[in-house]
């Protein structure tokens, strides 16, 4: 089953009103049913069977990570609390060693040590978050998007346990007076509710690019990585790359190039 976006926005909008949103009991799953199989469908939508992202870091310079980061927060009603503590976020940098923890090297070029590296959900082959979300808001779809349906969460925060990776938050306070200006294409949230990266799956199923791969400059590239013809394909086969903790088994479908050379 499919919905279009106008529907998807008016099923949303009559869970809030009756006060579902963040506090979802098991009778209501019925009704919120159709809200997972949402897709936003169009003839345009861009199909895979496993999708997965290269960042090439030697490409991203800070102002392109602003305004990466600006504009996925923008796009999907991110709320910015003020604080450290409270934040809520989709997209963001980190350290090398808290990115790459299992890599640390004493002997480490400063500027790698320095850099700010872009970090998103890693959108597991094996996501932990979705064996043990136990209402199914954390899901996982066929062309390895590991979805959030969020008027589905219960708040429960087992996924943000089970994520090696840091990917979720979780909103303690209601998030949207901290929007500076809502997006009225897609949801806002409220109090009790995790949420983190989709991987634009709503622009993907309108036929359009994450919108952090259209602000990178060709930094960031996307497709299909069963596909040998490509684009992730064709960049990984000839540049050394590295993934978040693979050693987890969870293997994450985001890849990174940090020295930007191609091999021979």
């Amino acid at each position: 089953m499919s919905i279009n976006r106008r529907e998807f926005l008016k099923k949303a909008g009559v869970i809030a009103a009756l006060g579902l949103g963040g506090a979802v009991t098991l009778d209501a799953f019925e009704l919120l049913e159709p809200l997972k199989a949402a897709d936003f469908t169009s003839e345009n939508k861009l199909a895979a069977q496993r999708w997965a992202m290269v960042i090439d870091m030697s490409k991203l310079s800070q102002a392109d990570i602003d305004e990466i980061i600006k504009g996925c927060h923008e796009l999907h009603n991110v709320p910015d609390m003020g604080s450290d503590k409270d934040e809520i976020k989709w997209i963001w940098t980190d350290t090398y060693e808290h990115v790459f923890p299992g890599d640390e090297n004493h002997y480490l070029d400063e500027k790698t040590k320095t850099m700010p590296f872009l970090t998103l959900c890693n959108h597991c082959d094996h996501p932990p978050c979705v064996r043990v979300c136990p209402t199914q808001a954390t899901f996982r779809r066929e062309d390895g998007v590991v979805g959030m349906d969020m008027h589905r969460c219960i708040g429960c925060r087992f996924c943000m346990a089970a994520c090696p990776y840091g990917a979720r938050s979780f909103n303690y306070w209601d998030p949207k007076p901290h929007i500076a200006k809502i997006n009225p294409e897609y949801p806002h949230r409220s109090k009790g509710v995790v949420e983190k990266c989709t991987l634009c799956m709503e622009r993907l199923d309108q036929g359009l690019p994450p919108l952090c791969v259209e602000k990178s400059k060709g930094a960031i590239v996307y497709g299909d990585l069963e596909d040998p013809n490509s684009a992730v394909r064709k960049v990984l086969s000839t540049h050394y790359s590295i993934r978040r903790k693979p050693e987890l088994g969870s293997q994450p479908s985001v890849y990174y190039l940090i020295g930007g050379e191609e091999r021979a």
